[in-house]
């Protein structure tokens, strides 16, 4: 009896000290790897945070982000919104990332619109948690491109500088004889922004477009959203008796979308693009479409009704965009990307490749990410993607 007791006693005191063991580190050479970029994050324990601009400031952007939101829960994701008139309210801008700070499970950011304003929340946000162990994602920024890249651990934005080529020749494709620019300082203070309207002017120059470049009231002004989306209301009839009907009317911000495709609607103009391209952005309010619940599996439903309002109209190929929402797939495609980061299945915080597959996944066909380049230097974490024209009808011969 006493030799079975000493046995068992022999046995748990083997199996204390091999509980207590520390697990012997992979030798040199070994197949065992260290874990990718990101996974110690891989835990349950993690947010992405979504911040956009409102509904009247730019819809896509809010919807995508309910999206997210439908699929991961609101538990996983946060979805904060920037004030409508950003260039007064930035206190407020800077308590939204305050707030996320103050969350330690807050992993991920994604921010869309990076509106003016954004470098100094990130900076506030920065102060109290450490970059490395935080995803920070900025999409169509608007401020300078060292600022931007300097705090964002990636940036998507739509190749504007290509479209100052694209847009003047889809434009001439669908009849336009006389191109109109809406813009206004603010806007035009934004160099890649800037850059494209001087692009855009000398390409109508070449191939024989007249280019008119007009002012509206800043949204963000005394006017407010309601104020410039009079103004388009209003002058797009103006311009279209001036220069005719052969006028293709193309603005810089989001809020006169709408108002821009409805008075080229009524007058029987041309509308070549969305300031951000998609079947979405615009269209649906302006012509009165039926958007529905499921915004990613009902896009097919938007451009088919899209398609028959404007042919009906007898308005076939004058009106276009891209074939896919180029905002929702920055929002969507970047938050994808961040739970693949937050789970490890990343090569560190930028993998070109994993993230063309998330866009290339929601968009349904391949994209191509360039660097952003300004005055000779490459910016490799300013990524910009470009794809071709959706038109709504026949081009005509």
């Amino acid at each position: 009896m006493k030799k079975i007791i000493a046995l068992m006693l022999a046995v748990v005191m083997l199996l204390s000290f091999t509980a207590c063991a520390k697990p012997a580190e992979p030798a040199a050479g070994s197949s065992e790897q260290a874990p990718a970029a990101g996974a110690e994050t891989s835990s349950s324990n993690w947010k992405i945070a979504i911040i956009t601009n409102t509904v009247s400031q730019n819809e896509e952007e809010y919807r995508s982000a309910e999206f997210v939101q439908k699929k991961y829960g609101k538990e996983k994701i946060v979805h904060e919104l920037w004030p409508d008139n950003f260039m007064t309210e930035q206190e407020q801008m800077i308590s939204v990332l305050t707030k996320l700070a103050a969350d330690p499970d807050v992993k991920a950011i994604v921010i869309n619109q990076a509106v003016p304003g954004t470098n100094p929340a990130v900076d506030k946000f920065l102060e109290s948690r450490n970059k490395d162990e935080v995803l920070i994602v900025y999409a169509s920024p608007q401020e300078n491109a060292p600022d931007v890249s300097a705090r964002a651990d990636f940036i998507l934005q739509p190749d504007e500088l290509a479209m100052g080529q694209t847009i003047p020749n889809q434009a001439k494709k669908q009849g336009a004889k006389t191109f109109v620019h809406y813009s206004f300082p603010r806007h035009m203070s934004i160099p890649i922004l800037a850059e494209r309207r001087t692009l855009m002017k000398a390409e109508c120059e070449k191939i024989g477009l007249k280019f008119v470049d007009a002012t509206a009231p800043d949204p963000t002004s005394e006017a407010g959203v309601t104020g410039a989306q009079q103004f388009i209301l209003e002058d797009v009839p103006k311009m279209v008796k001036k220069y005719g009907k052969d006028t293709s009317f193309f603005s810089t911000n989001c809020s006169m979308q709408v108002p821009l495709i409805k008075a080229s609607f009524d007058a029987g103009a041309i509308y070549t693009q969305p300031c951000c391209p998609s079947p979405y952005h615009g269209y649906p309010s302006a012509l009165g479409l039926k958007v529905p619940e499921d915004i990613v599996g009902g896009l097919q439903d938007v451009i088919d009704q899209t398609t028959k309002i404007v042919t009906d109209a007898g308005l076939g190929g004058r009106f276009s965009t891209w074939p896919v929402p180029a905002a929702m797939m920055a929002t969507i495609a970047s938050a994808e990307y961040a739970v693949k980061w937050l789970n490890g299945e990343t090569n560190g915080k930028l993998d070109k490749k994993v993230l063309a597959e998330c866009m290339s996944d929601y968009a349904g066909l391949d994209i191509t990410l360039n660097p952003y380049v300004e005055e000779g230097v490459s910016y490799d974490n300013y990524l910009l993607f470009l794809m071709d024209f959706l038109t709504y009808g026949d081009l005509p011969n």
